[in-house]
């Protein structure tokens, strides 16, 4: 448990020194809306655009990773690590070891993509998005 523990601190110390400079880079790209520099013109424009959409939606990936990197050390100090959150099976090792922060075992992952959540989970969902 303790390699666990250790794996999942550094992958999360890892994912916010990506995350920190990231943000800070979109946040500078020029073409900003209401840009009348020299650099606004059409084409300059939209690649300035495209770019700044790739780092939003790179930042976006980075946010939802720490968040499952740290719902993993909860579940961990929980005693709950390795259980599916969907059957509450044992998720297998192979999984585990290539993608430490996985809440569900590959039954219920492909469930999920296939079909969403179950009826049940899917309104813990919507009520822990309003309550937040």
């Amino acid at each position: 448990m303790n390699a666990i523990r250790t794996r999942l601190e550094h992958d999360l110390k890892a994912t916010m020194a990506r995350l920190g400079p990231l943000g800070r880079a979109v946040a500078r790209l020029p073409g900003a809306a209401e840009d009348n520099t020299a650099f606004a013109d059409e084409v300059d424009t939209i690649q300035a655009d495209a770019s700044r959409e790739i780092g939003l939606a790179s930042r976006e990936r980075l946010v939802e990773r720490v968040h499952r990197l740290s719902t993993a050390l909860e579940r961990l100090k929980a005693g709950e690590y390795g259980l599916c959150v969907e059957c509450a099976e044992q998720i297998a090792a192979a999984r585990l070891r290539a993608v430490p922060e996985v809440p569900t075992c590959v039954r219920c992952q492909d469930q999920l993509e296939r079909y969403g959540p179950r009826p049940e989970r899917e309104r813990a969902y919507s009520s822990l998005a309003t309550s937040a």
